[in-house]
């Protein structure tokens, strides 16, 4: 009888009702939950016989709730720089525990805050995941969950770190005369031939011990000088007579400098060997662009060194957290010393919407999400990184409340259809009296 069928449909109606409004107190309740993505309730119909031309047996409705994981919430300033936003696409790479083995969960709640043991967690206590950077900035780029590490920098305090840039610039005086008698690489660091200008700099082994090293140049002739990089004293390092680097630095007719036809061995990475067993990092030599003023300069004024530049050393205590654009997160000493320590990653998916929603606010794995692609922020899709910023919830407060009085009205609607078919059923058995 269509009558039980449409008995029926009243009910599932009110089970289709209820459950969206399940998804309208959610909302509301989160709507101050950071990166919440609000649910979507729609309808799908139910039917028993699409066939039937005589009579018709109602099916009724379910709901089809649908969270709008890709749907951004606005942006908004935070006073903590270790609260993270991203914009664009993307969710952030944590773990429920910081073994190797926890629990993977994708998050956009960036409320991030150092713990009593010094990792990064939110408020739901995952563990922000990043790629560890070694001394040259570098790590690596493979896309592998199992190569991250969760974030923490409290380690670095009391460690020391070995120079790894030397960023000079200095002017040369263009009026010197040159130097006209026998020249051979090592005289300066020898001592044997005085340098017309010098300069020393303290940079320093993995262990924090500083060492000191001189830049000497000599002129040799019109815009030609001739350079040597030694340690003082020579038994500081391994190389011979304490020599580094040496060569010939060249100028452009206007000052600027000729990068091109000066040694390359001036502008490339410094190896030093340390004689006390202490270990050392490749360091980048800053000389100068090409052709330009940013390094060694040759003009009409005393020769001076107008600013260097030199990392390294002994990191004393962490002072606070730096994240940039591209996820860098450098730890800042209260020495002034900065330190690019981890790489954030972006977590992207052909179809974010189709992600598990987990506790905690965040999301796992489904076969509809697809496959996980592990970038740097701002590549191939993935959102920049927004430091200071926390993303709303996306829910709007208006909409929902409208909403409600939708659902609320259809599920009285289908207590009707209730009552109703039972006032008919009630009709059909009084036919026997």
């Amino acid at each position: 009888m269509s009558l039980y069928s449409a008995l029926y449909a009243g009910v599932s109606g009110l089970s289709a009702q209820s459950s969206a409004m399940a998804g309208v107190a959610d909302n509301i309740t989160n709507i101050n939950t950071v990166g919440y993505k609000g649910v979507q309730t729609e309808f799908r119909t139910l039917v028993t016989d699409g066939r039937s031309r005589t009579s018709y047996s109602a099916g009724g409705v379910s709901a089809a709730p649908s969270a709008l994981v890709s749907k951004q919430g606005l942006l908004q300033a935070s006073s903590s720089q270790t609260d993270i936003a991203i914009d664009g696409a993307g969710f952030f790479v944590t773990r429920s525990g910081t073994g190797p083995g926890s629990e993977v969960a994708f998050t956009r709640a960036g409320s991030f805050k150092p713990d009593a043991e010094g990792y990064l967690r939110n408020t739901s206590g995952l563990y922000l995941q990043g790629f560890r950077l070694d001394n040259n900035g570098n790590y690596p780029d493979t896309g592998d969950l199992d190569a991250l590490e969760p974030i923490r920098l409290s380690e670095l305090t009391g460690t020391a770190t070995a120079t790894t840039k030397l960023e000079v610039r200095a002017n040369l005086n263009s009026t010197e005369a040159a130097y006209t008698g026998a020249y051979a690489a090592g005289d300066m660091a020898a001592g044997t031939l005085a340098p017309q200008f010098s300069r020393s700099l303290d940079i320093y082994d993995a262990q924090g011990n500083s060492h000191r090293v001189t830049m000497g140049f000599v002129k040799r002739g019109a815009n030609e000088w001739a350079a040597e990089i030694y340690a003082v004293p020579a038994s500081d390092v391994t190389a011979a007579g304490g020599l580094l680097a040496s060569g010939t630095v060249r100028f452009n007719p206007d000052g600027s400098l000729d990068r091109a036809a000066s040694t390359p061995a001036l502008f490339g990475n410094l190896t030093v060997g340390w004689t006390n067993g202490a270990g050392s990092a490749p360091i980048a030599l800053n000389l100068g662009d090409d052709d330009g003023l940013n390094g060694l300069t040759q003009f009409a004024s005393e020769s001076a060194l107008i600013s260097s530049i030199v990392d390294g050393g002994m990191l004393g205590n962490l002072a606070s957290v730096e994240i940039s654009k591209t996820g860098v997160v450098s730890a800042i000493f209260d020495d002034g010393t900065a330190k690019a320590v981890f790489q954030l990653p972006i977590a992207t998916f052909p179809n974010p919407d189709g992600l598990v929603r987990l506790s905690g606010n965040a999301y796992g794995l489904s076969a509809q999400s697809g496959n996980v692609a592990i970038n740097k922020p701002g590549v191939l899709g993935s959102g920049d990184i927004a430091s200071g910023s926390l993303e709303a919830s996306n829910v709007d407060l208006a909409q929902e409340f409208t909403n409600m009085i939708r659902f609320q009205r259809a599920y009285s609607a289908s207590s009707k259809i209730i009552t109703t078919v039972d006032d008919m059923l009630q009709e059909v058995s009084n036919l026997k009296r």
